[in-house]
Formats: C-alpha cells, structure tokens, sequence
C-alpha cells in the first residue's frame, strides 16, 4: 500500500505551478469560480421577503430599474444652452404646484407656437410655391399640350409618325430554334448498340475475344432507347410503325399548340377549320355520358310503349342536337309507322326531311290524318308557288269547311273580289267567326255591309266589335246621328244577353277608334261607358285620370269627350273647366279654348283665373279691344278683384296705353288698395323714367305695407339707379328691420357694399343674414361666390363645404360646388350631388353643362332636354341649352328650344331674373329674353 502511495500527495505545490498546464487545459472558468446557476423563478433566500421580491427575477428587475433612474450628470450629457438632457429632479416627488406650473408652461409654449403660426404657415406655402414652380410635375408641364389636343385635326393626328423599336437587332430579329426531324436510321443504329448480349459470338471465340462487333460497348449516348415498346416481342427488331404512331401524336400536339396560340399566328385555315368544328362536335351543352343515359332511357320508352308518339319525337330530336341528323330522320320515320295517327309525330318527320321528301311525308300524313288543319298549313307552307298553295287551301277546305284558320289562310292569298266571295262562304260555314264577318263587311258596298253586319249580330249578339264596326261603317258615311243609337242599343242588347260591359276595354276600343279617324264613334263609346262601374264620389278623380291616361296614349278625342262628359256632370266644378282649358290650350286650337272659356265664365263667374285666360287668349291673338271686353265683364263678376286690376294694367301698358294703365292703377289703390297694386304702380312710373312719381308712391305705399318687402327693393334699387348710395343702404337696413327673413333684400344690400368695395362689411352682412335665417342656400351661396369674387378660393372652398354640412339637399350648392373643383375632380363631385339631389333642376343643370364642357354633345343634349322637363319654369336651363344649340345645334334645333321656351314662359333662375327684370328690357317677349340671356352666357366652365 505504502509503496503504491505517491510521494507529493501530501506535499505543497511547487512555486509557480499551473494545474493542467501540462497537459494543456488553461483558460476555462468552473461552477465554483462564479456561484450556482439561478433560475428566473427560484426562490430568494429572504423566507419572508414581502410580494413582488420572492423570486430572483423580481429581484433583478428591481435592481435594473433602480440602475435606470439614477440620472445621467456625466459631462457628456451635459449642453451649455439647454443643459442636462435629462430632468435633474425626475427622482424628486412630483406635487401639485409642479402639475401647474407645466400647465403654465405647456400654455406659454402653445401661445407662443400661434403667434408664429400664421408665418410659419406663409413661410411653407410660399417654399411649396417656389418649389413646384423650380419643380414642376410632367402633369403641369403638358397641361397647355393636352388642351390643345383638342385641336388636333384627324389628318394631323394620322400622320404622326409611329414610335421605332429601340431594341437592338438581336432582340428585334430573334433566331427561333430550327429543329431537325432524326431518321430512323439513327434510332435503329443506337439501339443496337444499347444491346444486351445473352450468348457469345462465334468470331469472338474464333478470336479469343479481341474482336467485339460493337465497338463503344454497352453505354449509349441516348438514355432511354430501351424503353419497352419500341422492341417488338421476341424479337430485337425496331417497330417502325410505333415510332411513326408517336411521331404523329406529337406533330398534333404541336399543331394544336400553334393554332390555340393568342399570340402566335396559326397555320390552319380558320373558316374551314371553324366549318369542320361545326360538323363533327355536337352543339348541344349536355355532357357525353348524359347524353348516352338519355339515348337509353328514351330507347326504354319506346320499347316499353312503340305507340308513345313524345318518346319518337324526343329520340329524333336527342340525334338531331348530337349532330346526327340522318339517326334523327330515321327514328321520326319509325314513329310515323308506329304512331300512323299523331299528328305532332307527321309534323316533326316534316321539319326533320328535306325539301321534296318532307312533301312526300305531308302528303302521306294527309292520307292518314285528312282533317288535320296544322297539317294542311304546312303542306301550304312546303310550297313555294302562290297557286299551289292556293290549291293545297282550297283542297284542304274541302275536308275540313270549318276551320277558321284555314279560311283566313286561303283569303289571304286572294284578290279582293274573289276574297269577298270566298268571305262570303266562309261566314256560311264559320257563322260564330267575328274576324271573317268583319272582314267581309269591309270588302262589301254600304248597303251590303250593313246587311252583313246585321246578319253578324244575329249569328254572334255577344261580340261588341260587330257594334262598334257597324258605328264606325255610318259614321264613315255620314249618318253620325246614327253612332249614337248604335252604341246606347250596343249597351242594351249585351246587356239582354249576359254580357258584362268592361269598362277598360271599351275604352281602348275608343281610342283605336280615335286613331283610326271615326271621331263620332269615340265619343259616342266614351259618353255610353265612361260612368259603367264608378262610385258616385270617385267620378271626377277617375274621369281625369282616364283623360290624362287618353293624352298619354294620344287619343286626343277621346280625352276631350271625357272633359265634355265631366262638364255636363260637374258644371259648376273650377277644377274641371281649369283641366279642360289646360287640354284645349296644349293640344286644341285657339277658337277650341276660346269657346270652353266662354262656356266656363257662365258656369263660374268667380273664377278670375279663366276670365284671365280668356283675355290673354285674344290679346295673343292681337283682338285687344275683345280681351279689355272680357276683362269688363270679369270686373263686373269679381269687383275690386287684384288679379283682374293687374291684367288689365298689364294689357294696356303692354299695348302702350300707359295713361289708361295710370288710371286704372288709380282707381284700384282708391277702390282695392294692396301691395302688389301700389307695387305695380311704382314699377310703371319707375319703368316710364318718372321716377320722382315712384319714389313718393314708394313711400305712400311703405306706410301701409311696410312689411312688403318688394316695396324697399324698389327703393333701394331706385335710389342705386340715381347713385345715392347712402340713401340705398338706408332703404336696404330698414327694410331688412321690417323684413329679416327677405333673403333678396340681403343680397342686395350685400352686393351694394361689395361694388362700393367694402368687401369686410358685406361679409359680416352676409353673416349676420345666415345668423336671421339658418339653412338658407341662397344666402350661403352668395357669401361663396363674394370670397371666390375676392380671389380667396380657400375660403370660398371651406364655405362650401360648410354650407353643404347645414343644406345637404340644396341643389343650387351642390351645382355650384361641382365647378369649384378642379377639372379632374368635377366628375365625381356631379355623381355626389346626383346622390344627394337626383330630381333638382339645377344639379341636372351642371350636369349638362359638365358634359358640354367636355365635348360630349349627345350626352349634354340628353342632359339639356332632362332638365328642362324637369322644371320647365327655371330661365337659366332655357336660355344655357339655346346657348349650347347656337354653338353645336342645327337652325332648327335652335328654333325648336326658342319654341318650348316660349310655350313655357319661364320665371325663374339668376342670370334669367337679371335680365327680364332689368328695368331697360320690361317690354320684351320671352324669346326677346331668351336670347339676351344666352348672349350673357360665356362658356367658360
């Protein structure tokens, strides 16, 4: 033991000795050297740490917050202007007084930032300025080029050359790879020498093996030569026609490649490939296996029952959709032997055959079917010379005498005398047909017609068409006394034999009448049946809506009989007699209205409204003296009557009788003294050029009617006129004192200030208005157009938009905000405001005017022609669409919008009101108007 014991186990280490140094192992560090390993979750060695401390992870978070809020005081964090980066006091208690004071601080710091807001933001707008203007987009630099694009002539557009290929040749002309198809040869040498030997050659033992017939030994250079197939079985052989086989799939593959090729050009003659499709695939959208079950289930059928004519026909057609047309004929020909008496299985086999075959089978159908009327028609239609149709018809009605098709078949094909006598047999054979003894009432003479006729009501006493013809046949001549008793013993006898009188379909028997001339006849229908079938209280609402329904359908007769109806009935009812003038003076003749307004003043002396109508007729008419008779005796109707004082005015001030026009103007302020008199009054002194006479009548009459607030426009605009505008401020303040909600008075007094140049008071005047009336487009339209005049756009743009917000269905906004956008904006902003106001004349307006902005006068047409239907009383459409048809339309289309402007008298619109109430145009006519209107129009939008 002790001599197994080493001598310096127990002995010290000599000076300077490394463990492991010998052996290599220096420079790791143990376990023991740092301490054990601790877990994040291990427990800390404190048993009663409090929560939050009693793992060691806690703990070293701890100490790491604690290493980050020690606060950085080295130098380098230190600046000589805003000194530490850091707070010096973070670390300190955070109070009150410090929650203040940064309130004081934030709040200087935002005060100070919008001092220099407002420069800061000049600053920037002009170095965005300057920047797009050293930098501008392509966009702006071919701006003036693309509008000018629009006067690029077709030829100039032509001829600009094409743009070359910058490509180099290479890639211009590329070599496409050129393949060479490989003999058999080839294939038939490299098998070979891909062979496997099982037995050894006699030279190679006659030769010690030195000698091998296939040099290269076993390696071919083409893997894959001894794919199985090419070897025929038993043999080493090549099999020539299976290489041909594989070569044919592949030139199909590569010749279907070519032709389905978008970008390629295919080698296949389209029209006869296109013809060749068409014959070989089936067109019908079934698939293949469905069509085969169907082919068993119909072969079933017919199996089951041979005597099912559906099931041949169904067969014949499944062959014929799959292309098989000659299967098809067959199995319809099998049907016809087994179904000898369906006359649907003969028709089909007909369709199925050619031309003279399909003659054969209709003639072999007659055999076994002879009273088959379809069958007869066909045969008839199988020919192509009138005379043998003929006498397949005559020959058919033969067989079958009573056949009304027939009939009418065979009279067509006939000349009127030998269709009237063949008429004249049918009805003897078809005594119950209505068309044939119609028909042959209108080939015979009068007397013979009524004979006919007579005898068509005996035959058939429930049909009304005999009745109503035979109304029609007197009135063509002459006897309208007679209509009438025909139609009312018509009501009668249907009546006696059960029939029920329809309403609505009288009424369209009218209104055919109506358009085929035989006026009498209408009305007579329309007096006999217009009351059938009505609740005495719904009688006036249904009569007008059937005399618009006429107008609709433009049965003008029969509207007017209806009007005469409900006057009879209703003679004292205003509303009647008012729609019946309506119709005369829209659809009538001048004499037509003037009578019906005589006949309406008797019955309704009080409606001022139709003596005014009457008068206005004649004066148009240019009778003066005939239109101041009528107004006389409407005064005498309706004394001290408004209405009838201001036409009468209006009638000699329009003719030039101004002092008549001053006394009677006189006498209405004396005897029927209202606004609208003193008005009118005022607004002929002020139009004569009097006006000291308007202004003291102005101030007579805003003593009575001071809250009128027409009578302070006059003022104001007279005082304007004579350029006292201190004076015309005055009217316009107290005005607007008396009439806050008067949204003209603001506008004027606004745009008093504007032209004096006082821009800031005409703003706050414009504000103040909206403050009075809240959602009030006009105002709110004005104060847009006063910032965009003042070349602010911005604000102009951010008024719209407010306004927009209080008035979102306003269409006036939304048109104009359409044009303040940008070209390229306009368009979505029109289908926003279409959104909003689909149905507002303005919107549809701007719409118009978009379009014709951009060249597109079809469509601004259409847009044109929309708008004026919608609202025909808004001047401004009228006169933009005349403008629109001076620069783009025809004389006549010009002459047509001046029409239906005239006919509409428009009274509204801005730019119309402008002209049409400027005191130098008070005499003109609207057309006059109309063209002042359009030459004001400048299309620059």
């Amino acid at each position: 033991m002790n001599k197994k014991k080493k001598p310096f186990l127990g002995m010290p280490a000599p000076l300077g000795y490394v463990p492991g140094l010998g052996r290599g192992a220096t420079g790791f560090t143990t376990r023991s050297d740092i301490g054990p390993a601790r877990d994040a979750n291990d427990p800390v060695d404190d048993r009663h740490a409090p929560p939050g401390k009693r793992t060691v992870g806690d703990q070293m978070k701890k100490n790491q917050a604690a290493d980050d809020d020690d606060e950085d005081l080295n130098d380098t964090n230190y600046d000589e202007f805003n000194g530490y980066a850091g707070s010096l006091f973070s670390s300190g208690p955070y109070e009150k007084d410090d929650e203040e004071a940064d309130a004081i601080y934030a709040a200087l710091d935002k005060r100070m930032d919008e001092r220099r807001k407002e420069r800061r933001e000049q600053r920037e707008k002009e170095e965005i300025e300057k920047y797009r203007m050293e930098r501008p987009k392509i966009q702006q630099q071919f701006s003036d080029l693309k509008r000018k694009l629009a006067e690029v002539t077709e030829e100039e557009w032509l001829s600009i050359p094409e743009v070359g290929d910058a490509r180099n040749k290479r890639q211009r002309n590329p070599r496409y790879e050129k393949l060479t198809p490989v003999p058999d040869s080839f294939f038939a040498k490299h098998l070979q020498t891909g062979e496997n030997h099982t037995s050894v050659d006699p030279r190679q033992t006659q030769f010690g093996g030195l000698n091998t017939p296939y040099p290269g030994g076993l390696n071919t250079p083409y893997p894959g030569g001894m794919t199985p197939g090419l070897m025929t079985p038993g043999t080493g052989e090549l099999d020539m026609r299976k290489i041909g086989q594989a070569r044919n799939t592949l030139m199909d593959m590569r010749l279907s490649q070519v032709s389905d090729s978008v970008s390629g050009q295919t080698v296949v003659d389209p029209k006869g490939y296109l013809t060749d499709l068409n014959s070989m695939i089936p067109t019908h959208g079934g698939d293949i296996n469905d069509i085969k079950k169907a082919r068993l289930l119909l072969k079933s059928v017919r199996e089951t029952n041979p005597h099912h004519p559906p099931a041949w026909i169904a067969s014949a057609r499944l062959e014929e959709v799959t292309g098989k047309l000659q299967v098809a004929r067959n199995l319809i020909m099998k049907g016809t032997e087994m179904c000898p008496k369906s006359e649907d299985v003969w028709l089909e086999a007909a369709r199925l055959q050619p031309g003279d075959t399909a003659k054969a089978v209709v003639a072999q159908a007659v055999r076994h079917l002879p009273q088959s009327v379809r069958i007869y028609i066909r045969a008839a239609e199988l020919e192509t010379d009138i005379r043998a149709k003929k006498r397949v018809l005559r020959k058919a009605l033969e067989h079958v005498p009573n056949s009304v098709r027939l009939w009418k078949a065979a009279v067509e094909l006939e000349e009127p005398e030998d269709a009237r006598i063949m008429l004249s047999r049918a009805v003897e054979c078809c005594p119950t047909s209505v068309e044939l003894w119609l028909a042959l009432a209108r080939l015979e003479t009068y007397e013979n017609a009524r004979k006919v006729l007579n005898k068509a009501r005996e035959n058939i006493p429930t049909d009304r068409h005999i009745w109503i013809t035979a109304a029609k046949l007197e009135e063509a001549n002459g006897n309208t006394q007679m209509v009438e008793k025909i139609i009312d013993r018509a009501i009668t006898s249907l009546r006696a034999n059960g029939v029920e009188i329809n309403r609505e379909h009288w009424i369209q028997d009218a209104e055919e009448c109506d358009k085929a001339g035989s006026v009498a006849t209408c009305q007579a229908v329309m007096r006999a049946v217009i009351g059938i079938g009505i609740e005495e209280e719904d009688r006036k609402h249904t009569w007008m809506e059937d005399a618009d329904s006429c107008v609709a359908h433009s049965a003008l007769e029969c509207a007017r009989a209806i009007y005469a109806y409900a006057l009879q009935v209703f003679p004292s009812k205003k509303s009647v007699w008012l729609r019946a003038a309506y119709f005369e003076k829209n659809h009538g003749t001048r004499e037509s209205l003037e009578a019906l307004l005589q006949r309406a003043v008797a019955h309704c002396p009080k409606a001022e409204v139709l003596w005014l109508m009457g008068a206005k007729s004649k004066w148009l008419a240019g009778d003066v003296p005939a239109a101041r008779s009528i107004l006389a005796l409407a005064f005498q109707a309706n004394p001290n009557s408004e209405e009838i004082w201001l036409a009468a005015v209006k009638l000699e001030s329009e003719n030039n009788e101004y002092e008549r026009a001053r006394r009677l103007l006189a006498k209405a302020r004396s005897s029927a003294p209202t606004a609208r008199v003193f008005m009118k009054s005022v607004k002929l002194e002020w139009v004569l050029g009097n006006l000291a006479a308007a202004q003291e009548l102005c101030e007579e009459a805003l003593k009575h009617y001071e809250d009128f607030p027409k009578l302070w426009m006059m003022k104001g605009q007279i005082e304007e006129q004579e350029e006292l505008v201190e004076k015309a401020r005055e009217a316009y303040s107290q005005g607007l004192k008396k009439c806050p909600h008067s949204t003209p008075l603001w506008l004027l007094l606004s745009r008093l200030e504007e032209k004096v140049g006082q821009l800031t008071r005409a703003r706050a005047i414009l504000e103040k208005s909206r403050l009075k009336n809240p959602k009030n487009p006009g105002l709110w339209l004005e104060s847009v157009r006063l910032e965009y005049r003042a070349g602010l756009k911005n604000i102009a743009n951010t008024l719209m938009a407010k306004a927009l917000q209080e008035c979102p269905n306003s269409g006036i906004l939304w048109s104009e905000a359409v044009f303040l956008e940008a070209r390229p904006q306009r368009k979505t902003k029109s289908v926003d405001a279409l959104k909003k106001c689909e149905h507002d004349p303005h919107v549809l307006l701007a719409v118009a005017k978009l379009f014709w902005s951009e060249r597109k006068i079809t469509k601004a047409r259409e847009w044109f022609h929309r708008t004026v239907k919608i609202d025909s009383d808004l001047g401004d459409a009228w006169a933009f669409f005349y403008k629109f048809e001076l620069q783009h339309g025809t004389e006549e289309q010009q002459e047509e919008v001046r029409k239906r402007c005239e006919n509409a008298e428009p009274r509204h619109g801005e730019l119309w009101c402008a002209v049409s109430k400027d005191i130098a145009n008070w005499q003109k006519k609207i057309g006059e108007v109309l063209v002042l209107v359009a030459a004001r129009i400048k299309n620059t939008f």
